[in-house]
């Protein structure tokens, strides 16, 4: 640590600040990153499968990043309009019900939680 003289505190606290604002920014868009990722590979391993498409069609993608803020999109690229039905289920076309299978709700859980700590681990470290 340098000698600071007290009419330049003020700058270098500022200065101090900035950088430790800059490498939580940093630290938190690498958390968003690896979570979005680990969300898709979640995502691949429980989707319901029956052609094996809708599961190997998850995808994350950077919706807007700059200096201090990060958007990530997890989303299916081979079949988006399956989300839904199959999350929640939908009626059959003679009568009757198909009973969802909840898969996006419990991945996105699991992301949101994991995000919270590593968040809190960047912040503190």
């Amino acid at each position: 640590m340098s000698k600071v003289s007290i009419d330049g505190l003020a700058d270098a606290v500022a200065k101090e600040l900035a950088n430790y604002n800059q490498d939580v920014a940093d630290g938190v868009k690498k958390e968003v990153r690896q979570v979005a990722q680990e969300m898709v590979q979640e995502l691949k391993q429980t989707s319901p499968k029956d052609s094996g498409q809708y599961a190997a069609g998850w995808r994350e993608k950077t919706e807007f990043e700059s200096a201090e803020d990060i958007r990530e999109r997890v989303y299916n690229a081979k079949k988006p309009q399956l989300t839904h039905l199959l999350e929640h289920g939908h009626a059959k076309q003679n009568g009757g019900r198909v009973n969802g299978k909840p898969h996006i709700g419990p991945a996105e859980q699991e992301a949101e939680k994991k995000l919270t700590n590593g968040i809190k681990v960047v912040v503190r470290g």
